[in-house]
């Protein structure tokens, strides 16, 4: 036997190899929902493109393990296309508008998010895109800049931050220059961060007053949220004495260790309900 063959057979072998390995890995999917290695500025935020698309359904013979990722999205109910939304009317009076609910007809529902420095579930984020969950996170200005990475994980996968003041301080009763230095500070450090300025504001505890009104729109709001139902440990606690959710309703949750199961809690009610989650800034423009 000549060496020529010989010779052949030696290049042969690892081009064959490749080719294996190359068909092995594309049956393979990468689950990569790592945005940069490096920290994204506001200017130029990573973007959904860099985002797996969200999963396909399980194959019926594989049951997800209960409280995985997977599980979760499996438990999602299927709801109705949600119609185009329409803005909510907003006073022009120098001040915020405040709301329980928002006034609109439409069968939707509001899921919102407060606070941000107890707990952060790693799976949230990919939760909110897997299963296409509109949110608002209203976030503590400190606790945004601490974990902005967090953050900006849910904001690319959908979600919209929003303001909860500087030092979560109830405001009734404090003065203009108190309260506008709260909500105004919040705001600025949040626009810098996230690079886009809050335009809507949740006061902690809920608790306002007229001034709380004014300084918010002095610093960009153009509404101040309250809710109606809120949720906690997976359980939905209502507001109202309907004891469901209603068209405008806003649900109330925190970032805490059981948001994975608040955030299902959420949506299985908005589905008992016969409405769609959708997402405020949608009709608060």
């Amino acid at each position: 036997m000549s060496a020529t063959p010989a010779r052949r057979i030696l290049v042969v072998l690892p081009v064959l190899a490749l080719l294996l390995l190359s068909a092995c890995t594309a049956g393979h999917t990468v689950h990569a929902r790592q945005i940069t290695a490096t920290q994204p500025t506001p200017s130029a935020p990573p973007t959904l493109s860099a985002l797996p698309t969200p999963s396909a359904s399980l194959s019926p013979t594989v049951k997800p393990t209960p409280g995985s990722l997977a599980w979760y999205v499996s438990q999602v109910p299927t709801f109705p296309q949600a119609p185009p939304p329409q803005p909510v009317p907003l006073p022009t009076t120098g001040v915020a508008q405040f709301w329980h609910r928002l006034p609109t007809d439409q069968k939707v529902a509001f899921i919102t998010i407060d606070d941000g420095g107890l707990a952060r579930p790693p799976e949230v984020a990919d939760f909110v895109w897997q299963a296409h969950i509109p949110v608002t996170m209203f976030l503590n200005s400190p606790a945004a800049a601490e974990h902005t990475d967090y953050f900006r994980q849910i904001q690319v996968a959908g979600g919209v931050v929003e303001n909860h003041t500087i030092n979560h301080t109830s405001l009734a009763g404090r003065s203009y220059d108190y309260q506008k230095h709260e909500i105004c500070g919040a705001a600025d450090k949040l626009e810098t961060l996230f690079g886009k300025r809050a335009t809507l504001f949740r006061p902690p505890f809920g608790n306002h007053d007229a001034t709380t009104l004014k300084a918010a729109y002095d610093c960009g709001a153009k509404a101040v949220l309250h809710w109606t139902e809120t949720v906690h440990e997976g359980k939905v606690r209502y507001q109202t004495p309907e004891k469901v959710v209603q068209p405008g309703d806003v649900l109330l949750m925190h970032f805490r260790p059981a948001l994975m199961d608040d955030l299902l809690a959420a949506l299985k009610a908005i589905h008992r309900a016969g409405l769609t989650p959708a997402l405020l800034e949608d009709y608060v423009r």
